[in-house]
């Protein structure tokens, strides 16, 4: 029998006397998500297996479901099935109109920040990346790509490209690129960002702790140096959920308005 079968064998918790049944059924289910039988995201088993699993009717599995789909506990996806909840974190609200890095924007808010590591190495540019940073035929590209993780919670995948004359070692990346580009003197002081919605698909929802189909944010930035040089060329994936992008609206000029 499975850790979660076990778990709802109703001689554990089905009790005379303990309330409406499918109350009882709600608490349990309640306690097997706070006590990670049911992790984040995870599948719960279909209505009749429950039933199966709690001797219970499936009238009464279904209604232990709806009142926690109405607490939150649960989604419920018509064609997909019934999964736990996401465990909501704090938004991170980021600025538009800074040029910072990931790890400062979160040191600067209080957030543990680190990184996993999904490669970094010299490869031979895309034709995006020929494009962005103005690169000649032969030339090459340090690429770093890492799962972005504040407080635990995985918030974005980041890929950046950047020429070799500009970062020849990716591997003195350890933490902070910025921080390698600045102690070598060359780190971008302004950038241009696209921004789009999509939706998470196959390894990187997954990389997020999402589901496939899940709302993301799209950021491709290529950033400049003082001389108008771009030297790096980044597209990042943020989870839909954990960010909030802000920007400063001035009045035009009135010669510019007209």
């Amino acid at each position: 029998m499975s850790a979660i079968g076990a778990f709802l064998a109703p001689s554990e918790w089905l009790a005379e006397g303990g309330g409406p049944r499918y109350a009882q059924l709600h608490r349990r289910l309640e306690a097997a998500i706070a006590q990670g039988l049911l992790p984040p995201a995870a599948p719960l088993p279909a209505e009749r297996e429950l039933a199966a699993m709690t001797g219970l009717s499936r009238v009464t599995v279904r209604k232990a479901m709806r009142t926690l789909a109405e607490a939150g506990a649960i989604v419920q996806r018509q064609g997909s099935g019934t999964f736990v909840a996401e465990r909501r974190g704090r938004r991170v609200e980021q600025s538009l109109s800074r040029l910072t890095s990931f790890t400062e924007d979160m040191a600067r808010r209080g957030i543990e920040a680190r990184a996993q590591w999904l490669d970094r190495g010299i490869y031979l540019p895309s034709p995006e990346e020929v494009v962005a940073l103005a690169l000649s035929s032969g030339d090459s590209v340090a690429r770093l790509a890492r799962l972005r993780i504040g407080d635990g919670r995985p918030l974005a995948i980041e890929r950046a490209a950047l020429p070799l004359d500009i970062l020849p070692d990716p591997e003195e990346v350890t933490v902070s690129l910025y921080a390698v580009l600045e102690a070598r003197g060359v780190r971008p002081v302004r950038a241009l960002q696209r921004i789009s919605a999509v939706n998470l698909t196959g390894k990187d929802a997954e990389l997020l702790g999402l589901q496939e189909a899940a709302a993301g944010l799209r950021i491709e930035r290529t950033a400049y140096l003082p001389s108008g040089r771009a030297v790096e060329f980044t597209r990042s994936l943020y989870r839909g959920d954990a960010y909030d992008f802000v920007a400063e609206l001035r009045l035009a000029d009135r010669e510019d308005a007209g």
